[in-house]
């Protein structure tokens, strides 16, 4: 399989407290079935959509407890690269780049207005194995509160192209690879709590949004918004009961028409 274009989501992951809730969360919600866990790795456990690999969740290490949130990793033939970069242009090294035996190599950072992202540049673990798929990764939006931040660091970094959704009153942008939108970029109003930080949030694919919303609020998730149908399909955003903010779609089930951006 060969890599994917530099700046694509490429793969996710998510530190939880309670590691066995967390996977009987998702298990439930999302379908997932998971791997052993690799303690050479920090008891790493890849979790399996349909028998394929769509994301990881790990125990975190002595001194990184506090609130879970999924992390979203973009795709570089560079990690060394591709950190200097993140330097040049305002943003935080967390960790790395590091190499992770033979798997690939891995840096944690951050963009300017706080938002926390990963970079993976592939060796034999080449990242989300399906995507659009049942319980796989469908599409992720940069939520911040800076938005001209983000929107000048992830070109800068990626070589993303930028396009505004017209006629509408959220500020909304995708960035792209060429014809390919990879990313979207919301801007974080008045609504969202002042203590919720800048961040990005996963879309998972499932079948039935509503009967998925139910199953997270059955095991203590918190919905936030939604459900709701849209061009893009029928979405909600949740909270799961670690903290950790997500969103479930179904893109089958669609209403109205697409918007333009320009």
């Amino acid at each position: 399989m060969a890599d994917a274009p530099e700046g694509t989501p490429i793969w996710a992951d998510a530190m939880f407290s309670d590691l066995e809730g967390a996977k009987a969360f998702y298990g439930e919600v999302l379908g997932w079935t998971f791997g052993e866990s690799s303690p050479e790795y920090g008891d790493y456990t890849q979790a399996h959509a349909d028998g394929k690999a769509v994301a990881a969740v790990v125990p975190p290490m002595p001194g990184q407890e506090g609130p879970s949130q999924w992390c979203l990793y973009l795709a570089s033939p560079d990690a060394t690269a591709t950190a200097g970069r993140i330097r040049e242009n305002g943003g935080t090294l967390l960790m790395g780049p590091m190499q992770v035996g033979e798997f690939g190599t891995m840096c944690l950072a951050q963009d300017p207005s706080g938002v926390v992202f990963g970079v993976w540049q592939a060796g034999t673990h080449k990242g989300f194995e399906t995507t659009n798929t049942p319980g796989s990764f469908c599409w992720a939006e940069v939520f911040t509160r800076e938005p001209g931040k983000s929107d000048a660091f992830f070109p800068a970094v990626f070589g993303y192209g930028v396009k505004t959704m017209a006629h509408q009153e959220a500020d909304f942008k995708v960035f792209d690879l060429g014809r390919d939108p990879v990313l979207g970029r919301m801007e974080m109003t008045d609504e969202f709590p002042p203590e919720v930080p800048s961040y990005v949030q996963v879309y998972w694919t499932v079948a039935d949004c509503d009967a998925a919303v139910a199953s997270a609020q059955k095991l203590g998730g918190r919905l936030v918004f939604g459900p709701m149908t849209t061009p893009f399909g029928r979405f909600a955003a949740v909270v799961d009961p670690q903290g950790a903010p997500f969103a479930v779609i179904d893109t089958t089930t669609t209403e109205g028409e697409m918007p333009t951006f320009t």
